[in-house]
């Protein structure tokens, strides 16, 4: 990777005047009469300047390094800022920094048509780190094919990302990454809800449009787990709130953005994602195991929406041979006994079937990715003692975001890079997240959706993913704009090689299709 530094910082420089009154106190500072300073620092002063910076918040920072990746075989330049941006209240005073990340080709000439996309992660309370370093962005993690950590930890040039068709920007809500409110005095029911996190992160993003100078350009929101609730609810929001309309809303494992399910359905719909897992770890008939697993789950999608959901919905009057049928077959998809299916009475748990599917052979599969396997202290219990996937990822994303921003971004501070920040509680009154989307849609004709979903996701499930997009247009008018992709992974399907390419050519192949010809106007 080819870097070269430069300094934009207006904080920095501060911090540089800092040093310098710090070195004329300690008798280290340039004697009157001898040559001034450079005006631009040099990488060497950079990281003396930058370090003086404490672990209090800088609402205000940034700096450019310039670099070259090679993405599908042809060389991009780009220029990386990474920085924070003040969140104001309605008198201006200054309550939080936002720490992001904005990656622009170097090489294009005409802003106007170049697409932006403005990346969050989910939680609520993760930082944008997964899909920064992971996926769409210009460096990747490495790690195994599969996804699993290899030692050293690190990073690596990402030739698929979407960089050559796109800039984007990586967005830390407060209390993320290096995100902070200024003051513990500022309250925190300003940031931390479904409704306040849109509200706030709106007016932010209207001010880094407006500071970028990106207004024309088509724009991108693409969010991921508690992501896409929080995109979803933006989208509605800029367009009503700060008038600016969007080319495409992108959500990675989707919430279930405020759809109502009802306890029976929501029992019913799991069971897709259950074979799914279960034909993973070899645990189905013959006859299933045989088939692709593309091949397999239609069946299963037919019986659960057909004759799952309606059994579920008789609950207790459901007659006891017709449940004994059910559950026959939700034993034969599942790769559970009938007997536990029945102890149950049909509703398995997650938390349950992650337990028990490998129980006799001592191990738990893992919540967000279920190809992971953990390892308890007893086989007993309902439960696994812990998510065998995410403790495997901040093995290798942990160290790398630190070196990466320090190192090739050149970002100095003494503050904790939160992997996951403290944002508790967190009020979910409110959460109309999924019609929010619709009404953005239907005001918007140049507005499309796309889906993204790993089969093995099990917080997240693909399933769930497909039901959101039937119930969010009832009218069914709005489904041409609308499209799933399904990956044989997880929560962060990227994280396997195959799909890392396959996802970023989908959204490669999105971004082109929504962004609209010269003169092609907005109607329906």
């Amino acid at each position: 990777m080819k870097k070269t530094f430069t300094i934009i910082s207006f904080a920095l420089l501060i911090s540089a005047t800092v040093f310098a009154q710090r070195q004329q106190a300690q008798g280290t500072a340039p004697k009157a009469g001898s040559a001034p300073a450079p005006a631009t620092p040099t990488k060497e002063e950079t990281k003396i300047n930058t370090n003086i910076a404490s672990r209090n918040i800088v609402p205000e920072s940034s700096v450019v390094t310039n670099h070259t990746v090679t993405i599908n075989g042809k060389a991009v330049p780009y220029k990386a800022t990474a920085g924070t941006l003040p969140v104001w209240d309605e008198e201006g005073k200054t309550l939080a920094g936002l720490f992001y990340t904005y990656y622009e080709r170097t090489d294009v000439g005409n802003k106007e048509s170049r697409p932006l996309v403005i990346s969050f992660n989910g939680g609520p309370g993760s930082a944008s780190v997964w899909m920064h370093i992971a996926y769409t962005g210009p460096v990747v993690l490495k790690i195994d094919d599969e996804g699993y950590p290899v030692q050293p930890y690190g990073y690596k040039d990402n030739s698929t990302s979407i960089l050559d068709v796109a800039d984007i920007v990586y967005i830390d809500p407060v209390n993320t990454g290096y995100s902070r409110t200024v003051s513990k005095d500022v309250p925190t029911n300003r940031f931390f809800g479904v409704r306040a996190d849109i509200k706030y992160l709106a007016e932010w993003i209207n001010t880094f449009v407006t500071r970028t100078n990106r207004w024309a350009s088509p724009k991108y929101l693409i969010g991921e787990s508690y992501g896409t609730t929080r995109v979803s609810g933006l989208a509605l929001e800029l367009q009503s709130s700060h008038w600016m309309y969007l080319n495409g809303v992108i959500l990675v494992s989707p919430t279930e953005l405020g759809i109502e399910r009802g306890t029976a359905m929501d029992a019913a719909l799991r069971l897709p994602y259950f074979a799914a897992t279960a034909w993973y770890h070899k645990a189905l008939a013959n006859d299933l195991q045989s088939k692709k697993l593309t091949d397999m789950l239609p069946e299963v999608e037919t019986f659960t929406i057909n004759e799952l959901v309606p059994a579920m919905a008789k609950g207790g009057f459901l007659p006891a041979e017709e449940k004994k049928k059910i559950a026959a077959k939700m034993a034969r998809f599942s790769g559970l006994s009938e007997k536990v299916i029945l102890q149950n009475n049909l509703d398995i748990s997650t938390n349950l079937f992650w337990k028990e599917l490998l129980r006799d052979k001592g191990f738990t599969v893992g919540r967000l990715d279920s190809r992971y396997k953990g390892i308890d202290k007893s086989d007993g219990g309902e439960r696994p003692d812990y998510n065998a996937e995410l403790t495997s990822w901040l093995h290798s994303f942990t160290p790398a975001i630190n070196m990466y921003l320090r190192n090739e971004l050149n970002y100095k501070t003494d503050l904790k890079y939160n992997m996951f920040g403290p944002v508790n509680p967190w009020d979910r009154t409110g959460d109309n997240t999924g019609e929010n989307l619709r009404a953005a849609m239907a005001q918007n004709p140049y507005l499309h959706v796309l889906v993204q979903s790993g089969y093995y996701d099990g917080a997240c499930d693909y399933f769930n993913a497909k039901y959101n997009m039937w119930q969010m247009d009832p009218s069914g008018k709005l489904k041409d704009r609308m499209s799933w992709e399904g990956y044989e992974s997880g929560h962060m399907m990227y994280l396997r090689k195959v799909d890392l390419a396959l996802g970023n050519d989908h959204i490669r192949e999105f971004i082109k299709k929504s962004t609209p010809k010269p003169g092609q106007s907005a109607k329906f």
